[in-house]
């Protein structure tokens, strides 16, 4: 089985137009010499000078006051492309002429004029490709197959729309295996490029990444599984009554999502969906195949919404609301729709997709990302997104560890996502988060509380734990192999040494600053009486520190309120205080834990690194401490090693989906088994 293209890349057997700027035919047409403004520039004149800006590129050009003049002199024949008007303006061997080709090569080496595309969706061509001739060349040549199981179904019509407002040919077949609610586009002749659309019915819709038609397959089954889960919540009647737009209508759509900006509101339009003005003459068979009309015969048409009626509609009025819940299911559908077909046709015509643009800090780069999409309030957003069938090599790909806490948190955020998340979502809720920061989520097998000393640190925990929980408790999970490591070998020692040596007096660990200010947190602030008792494990540089709740002598077998195992008698004291703190402040709160989460500083060297630390930040400092624990952290995960006998593996091919996803994320999965001591 061959693998698609990779996004933004042509089909090879697409033959190359040529450079951005040359004249070169295309379609039948020759393109002009001179060549065309990107239609998305946006221009703003300086007092000797202009500043021009684009998707692709700015330049701020100054120098002379002659500038502005000759711009709105130029302006109109470089956003047409016309140039006839421009050869009149700028007559070959005039100095306005000799200024223009100057002003053009500095506007090519930005990026922001190129040749002049033909075809209907010649403005988004322009606007978007890096080479508009040979992504024209390739949506002239593409044939798109809708499959899906109502042939006359509002999404199928709307992506038909789509196909046709962009030019591109396209066939219906008919898929009785599909559902009645998703439409299944791929490239016809044996392509090896789809997407899939669905979730109309649920007022919940997605657009899958481009992908084989077997891995497109895969996703919207995975996709469908997962919004019938929760369609209690977005209310399964949202869109049940939805019909199709009358076809004697022209009805405006939204545009697709992340369409280019329109600054200088040129007819620059993104792909969108609406019914093509011919649709009222149309049998009843139309939608069985469909021809882009010549572009050498017709005006081209921009992708923009048809013309509404001639007729004023009434104006709103507070007495007059808007028929939300009849605009909101067409709108729904159009986007859907209208987003569907451009994800195809940038993979088809070699363009980024449409997820990449933009910098969204939530989507996770190195992953494919779905199109969320809800009915009311009507929004679209892409999310980073696997399903559980990784068919395509860039599904397989795993990410690397992350390098940075900020890049572990925003895989947390990722993989937590109400809407297509795998795991709930650790977070403060309505826990006080003094004198302790603390983050809980709810999981089937109970509440996961966390805390920490800061609250990003105890909203990683918390998800390790949810994680590890999911997984039946088999597993250690982690940012990284060393932050997994830590959490199991931590683990192992406590349940390997839970009373072992004599207890330290308490000036070993008194003068820690950290594991003073957790101790004065639980006793003092909090009120609770506890007893902490720290023991050297084996006479090697690890300690062992449990807090139990009373103070008289029946404290030395007392409720265990919280426990560490770290390299100093300090460092355990500490985080043992904390985690007890963590555990005493949740309950006057109300919250009953069904687990609560080890602190421990396994985290540290991840929470160090690209962190600076100042001068004066020492242990007391949270920065500090973490810098410190980090320092040290290598040499007693080896300590633990020898003690503990722990031997870890990482999960063979026939893992669980869950731990299939988290290590596509970047996270470590490890299994443990301890030999005899």
């Amino acid at each position: 089985m061959t693998s698609p293209p990779a996004p933004g890349t042509l089909p090879a057997n697409v033959v190359r137009a040529g450079g951005a700027t040359t004249s070169e035919a295309v379609g039948g047409t020759t393109e002009p010499a001179l060549p065309r403004l990107r239609p998305d520039v946006a221009v703003t004149p300086l007092r000797a000078g202009l500043h021009l800006r684009g998707r692709r590129g700015s330049v701020t050009l100054e120098g002379s006051t002659a500038l502005p003049a000759l711009w709105r002199l130029l302006e109109e024949p470089l956003r047409s492309g016309d140039a006839e008007e421009l050869g009149r303006r700028a007559a070959p061997g005039t100095p306005v002429r000799k200024a223009l080709d100057t002003l053009v090569e500095r506007l090519r080496d930005h990026d922001l004029v190129v040749s002049a595309p033909t075809g209907r969706a010649a403005d988004w061509v322009a606007a978007t490709a890096v080479r508009p001739a040979d992504t024209a060349a390739a949506l002239a040549a593409a044939h798109v197959e809708v499959a899906s199981g109502a042939p006359r179904g509002p999404l199928a019509e709307a992506v038909s729309r789509a196909l046709s407002d962009a030019g591109v040919a396209w066939s219906h077949a008919a898929d009785p295996a599909l559902p009645e609610d998703v439409v299944l586009l791929r490239e016809a002749g044996g392509g090896r490029r789809a997407v899939a659309v669905g979730g109309v019915r649920g007022g919940r819709g997605y657009v899958t990444a481009p992908g084989s038609p077997e891995q497109v397959a895969s996703d919207a089954a995975a996709l469908a599984a997962h919004r019938s889960a929760d369609s209690t919540q977005a209310g399964p009647d949202a869109l049940a009554t939805h019909q199709p737009p009358d076809a004697t209508q022209a009805d405006a759509a939204p545009p697709a999502a992340h369409q280019p900006p329109d600054p200088t509101k040129t007819d620059a339009a993104p792909l969108t969906a609406h019914r093509p003005p011919d649709a009222t003459q149309a049998g009843p068979h139309a939608l069985a195949t469909h021809q882009p009309p010549d572009p050498t015969k017709t005006d081209p048409a921009p992708l923009v919404a048809s013309r509404p009626p001639k007729t004023a509609p009434a104006p709103l009025t507070a007495h007059q609301p808007p028929k939300s819940a009849e605009a909101s299911p067409s709108a729904f559908v159009a986007l859907l729709g209208g987003s569907a077909a451009q994800r195809l046709l940038c993979a088809v015509g070699g363009l980024p997709d449409p997820a990449s643009e933009g910098d969204d800090p939530r989507l996770v780069p190195g992953l494919p990302a779905v199109l969320v999409a809800d009915a009311r309030p009507l929004r679209a957003e892409y999310r980073s997104w696997l399903g559980p069938g990784l068919i395509d090599a860039d599904r397989r790909a795993r990410l690397e560890p992350a390098r940075a806490l900020a890049e572990v948190l925003g895989r947390v955020s990722a993989l937590t996502d109400e809407r297509v998340g795998v795991l709930p979502g650790p977070a403060p809720g309505a826990l006080r988060q003094s004198p302790v920061p603390l983050a809980s989520c709810e999981l089937p097998e109970g509440s996961v509380l966390a805390g920490a000393a800061r609250l990003d640190l105890a909203r990683l925990e918390a998800f390790c734990r949810a994680a590890e929980l999911r997984l039946a408790g088999r597993a250690s999970v982690g940012a990284d192999p060393a932050h997994a490591l830590g959490r199991a070998l931590r683990e192992a020692a406590a349940k390997a040494f839970p009373a072992a040596g004599a207890v330290l007096p308490e000036a070993h660990w008194r003068e820690h600053p950290q594991a003073g200010h957790w101790w004065t947190a639980l006793t003092g602030r909090l009120g609770t009486p506890a007893r902490l008792e720290v023991r050297r494990l084996a006479d090697e540089e690890a300690y062992l520190a449990v807090v139990r709740g009373g103070t008289d002598d029946s404290a030395a077998h007392g409720p265990v309120l919280g426990d560490a195992v770290e390299a100093t008698p300090g460092d355990a004291a500490a985080f043992a205080a904390l985690s007890a703190a963590a555990a005493v402040g949740s309950a006057a709160q109300g919250l009953v834990v069904g687990h609560l989460c080890r602190a421990s500083g396994a985290v540290a060297p991840l929470a160090a690194a690209d962190t600076r630390t100042a001068p004066w930040e020492d242990r007391g400092w949270t920065n500090g401490w973490l810098a410190d624990l980090a320092l040290r952290e290598a040499a007693l995960q080896n300590v633990l090693r020898r003690l503990t006998g722990l031997r870890v593996r990482e999960p063979g091919d026939a893992a669980p989906p869950l731990v299939t996803r988290l290590r596509a994320f970047g996270f470590s999965v490890l299994y443990g088994q301890e030999e005899g001591r």
